[in-house]
């Protein structure tokens, strides 16, 4: 017979081991090094998308969480071993806002060979402070896989909890309430779905949103209100991608409702129905969305950029930066700005009568690639007016893309990009900003030590 002092001391040596073994799998990187990535799809002005895109794709959200219980902001990103091997690797790390530094980034999974950024991750932090990690599966051919931290609030091992047909993941943890987790699936084109779960262990059926052709989408969390605004794929096809949509739910997907709070049954099919925002295609545009917030009534905002061709290069010219509010009744329509490519992907913020853009809205030295140079946008009367406050990045070697707006957003780390040339393959380097723009730091790309603080660069 055993005792039960040995018995505990027996049960203590096997969590130690078990815990080494567990925490074994997921190694440190010494440094946070960004994906570079290109499409292949060249046109007289270069390749559609490419270059640095660590924090690819617009479709993925949240990708950083500040949580204000530890003064940490975690984030994810795609990463990579070192510059001439593009291999991906899902990697997360946090922001101390306290001691002002960053530990080493830990490997959630690698994605074995694959440089496809497409397989990035998301972000989630629920109610007991375990952080979630939905990494993006591709088609059918690669599955989406959900993570989660063995710990509150620690990023040193995770639990595997689920393999399932997911792309582009936007989970949502809703206090009390549990996951309402909204993805795609590649069913007859890029289709929306949804579920729900109340642990992330447990989930619903997936049940379809929209099935028009194909679909992006960006969506947000207002209170207990989810929304979510995308496009359509004419034909199937993601180069003719046009229009843009709202519904949104206040009960965990029971019922979905239009902008006027009209009931809609889903999956929605028809291109003109009640969803309908604005019918671009009939103008001849297409429509890339950036972002969705919300104004101090809860009112939509959304961000979008609008081209007239899908190749990079002037024949797409104007692109114009577009925010489109609900307010009064009705969608207003504001022009903010023009920027020179497609994929020049920013961030909308909303504080009260102040409202910012934070995106690469300037040329950068590809000009003609993705992404530009940062900078910052300001608004004081509800987006109809925009005045450029400052330029973040200046005379870069690399094009900044994929400005990334991180839920709860911290002062001191307020927008999350990447850098990389969109011409050639090339190193590419993380960064945020604070709040004015003023202070840009970049995360250390060589890291000696497990702890360190990020360059200022202004």
């Amino acid at each position: 017979m055993i005792s039960k002092k040995w018995f505990i001391l027996i049960i203590g040596v096997c969590t130690f081991f078990v815990t080494l073994e567990a925490n074994a799998q997921y190694l440190k990187a010494n440094g946070y090094n960004g994906i570079w990535f290109t499409l292949g799809q060249f046109s007289q002005y270069g390749d559609k998308y490419s270059g640095g895109l660590g924090t690819y794709t617009a479709n993925h959200i949240p990708v950083a969480i500040y949580a204000p219980e530890v003064g940490k902001t975690f984030f994810v990103y795609g990463g990579t071993t070192k510059k001439e091997d593009r291999h991906l690797l899902i990697m997360i790390s946090y922001y101390d806002h306290k001691k002002g530094m960053v530990p080493k980034p830990v490997i959630v999974y690698d994605k074995m060979g694959v440089d496809d950024p497409h397989d990035n991750a998301s972000l989630s932090i629920d109610d007991m402070g375990f952080v979630w990690v939905f990494v993006s599966g591709r088609n059918t051919s690669r599955p989406g896989i959900i993570f989660k931290s063995t710990l509150p609030y620690s990023i040193e091992s995770f639990d595997k909890i689920l393999e399932d047909e997911m792309t582009y993941p936007q989970p949502w943890w809703i206090k009390g309430e549990g996951f309402f987790y909204l993805f795609t699936k590649y069913t007859k084109g890029r289709e929306l779905y949804w579920t729900t779960s109340k642990d992330g262990r447990v989930w619903a059926p997936h049940q379809k949103l929209a099935g028009m052709g194909g679909h992006y989408q960006s969506s947000n969390v207002w209170k207990k209100k989810i929304v979510s605004v995308f496009n359509y794929h004419p034909g199937g096809d993601v180069n003719k991608r046009t229009n843009i949509y709202f519904v949104q739910t206040d009960d965990l997907g029971e019922t979905w409702k239009n902008i006027n709070g009209k009931s809609l049954i889903t999956p929605l099919s028809d291109i003109q129905g009640d969803a309908l925002v604005k019918d671009y295609e009939a103008e001849g545009k297409l429509a890339y969305i950036n972002d969705v917030n919300f104004d101090k009534e809860g009112n939509p905002i959304i961000l979008a950029v609008l081209s007239s061709h899908f190749e990079p290069g002037p024949k797409g010219d104007p692109r114009e930066w577009m925010l489109i509010h609900w307010k009064n009744g009705q969608w207003n329509f504001r022009k903010v700005c023009e920027s020179t490519h497609n994929y020049d992907m920013g961030s909308l913020y909303v504080e009260g009568n102040t409202w910012r853009i934070i995106g690469p809205t300037e040329p950068g030295p590809q000009k003609y690639g993705t992404g530009g140079e940062m900078a910052l946008w300001e608004s004081y009367n509800e987006g109809v007016d925009w005045k450029k406050i400052r330029m973040i990045t200046q005379g870069s070697s690399r094009n900044h893309s994929y400005t990334r707006r991180p839920l709860n957003a911290h002062n001191d780390f307020y927008a999350f990009w990447a850098d990389g040339d969109a011409d050639k393959l090339s190193e590419s380097k993380l960064y945020f900003s604070n709040k004015k723009g003023d202070k840009v730091r970049v995360l250390p790309y060589n890291m000696e030590q497990d702890f360190q603080m990020p360059e200022l660069l202004k």
